[in-house]
């Protein structure tokens, strides 16, 4: 894969795997300008897998997908400032979203409170994601998450 500089940023051009999977990644020194520039990335390279690739990539999935590297990125921002790994696979009408960071914290989610001002991002991923896992790495964590390409969750029907 040929790695391409961006400001601060490298970014990995769109690939495809012999399996009919769709495979980008980018590498962010995490500031509050690169939230932008993650939703920037995640958006190209699901329009490149629709347009080059065939891949089915709703409206509704291309903002969910957007929302979630924004609340993703953001928490890097907060709590782990520094170097950030992005890594998108798509393919089967899944998204798969990895997010490395060099934060030792676990997210966990809090109880539901309307009035608490902000710190809402993982309850918003966890509403609108197929699956949530974070792991400790040597250095850091890894957080996925898969997001339906579909007009719907996969265990729904479209809405």
């Amino acid at each position: 894969m040929e790695l391409l500089m961006a400001d601060r940023a490298t970014e990995q051009d769109l690939q495809a795997s012999g399996t009919g999977t769709v495979l980008g990644s980018a590498a962010y020194d995490m500031g509050s300008g690169e939230i932008a520039r993650t939703r920037g990335f995640v958006r190209d390279f699901l329009t490149d897998a629709r347009s080059l690739h065939g891949l089915p990539v709703s409206a509704r999935a291309m903002d969910v997908a957007q929302l979630v590297v924004s609340e993703l990125a953001t928490n890097v921002c907060k709590y782990a400032p520094g170097p950030c790994l992005l890594d998108l696979e798509a393919g089967d009408s899944l998204l798969s979203i990895t997010m490395w960071d060099t934060g030792s914290v676990l997210p966990t989610s809090r109880q539901a409170d309307p009035t608490r001002m902000g710190q809402h991002g993982l309850e918003i991923v966890l509403a609108v994601c197929e699956s949530f896992e974070v792991r400790r790495e040597p250095v850091g964590k890894r957080v996925r998450v898969e997001i339906s390409l579909l007009d719907g969750p996969q265990s729904e029907a479209a809405w």
